[in-house]
């Protein structure tokens, strides 16, 4: 990943953190427009990452939305064939399919997220997939 594109997102991340702890929405609505205009500047170029995606769709309140950019950011991590973003964002979308109730989705994605997770170190990540998935399956 083009690390400065990386060090931007992160930048981003730390301001929407400030301004949702300050409860300034202003402030929020204004990075989250700055973000999605990096992600839009981004997109299919060699700097585009699902990183930018994935970050994007963590501070977006409405979740349906939320569910779509996600769904936007593990196609972008299919193809660097990431398995720790495939993970990650699988498990994401996974966990507000269950809050729209939509648990068979939730279960395809983790699924595919537990397939993915083999060979990555966040065990943490892992346990949380595969607790999440024996839940439904119960």
């Amino acid at each position: 990943m083009n690390t400065k594109i990386y060090k931007r997102v992160l930048s981003f991340t730390d301001s929407l953190m400030a301004a949702a702890q300050e409860q300034n929405q202003k402030r929020f609505d204004s990075y989250y427009l700055e973000l999605k205009q990096l992600c839009e500047d981004n997109e299919n170029t060699d700097k585009d990452h699902p990183v930018q995606w994935e970050t994007l769709a963590d501070f977006t309140d409405d979740l349906a939305l939320a569910v779509t950019l996600y769904k936007h950011a593990l196609v972008k991590a299919e193809a660097i064939n990431s398995k720790d973003f495939r993970s990650s964002i699988g498990f994401s979308i996974a966990a507000l399919q269950v809050e729209l109730g939509d648990e068979a989705d939730a279960i395809e994605h983790l699924e595919k997220a537990k397939i993915s997770c083999n060979k990555i170190v966040d065990k943490e990540l892992k346990a949380e997939i595969h607790d999440l998935l024996e839940k439904l399956q119960n």
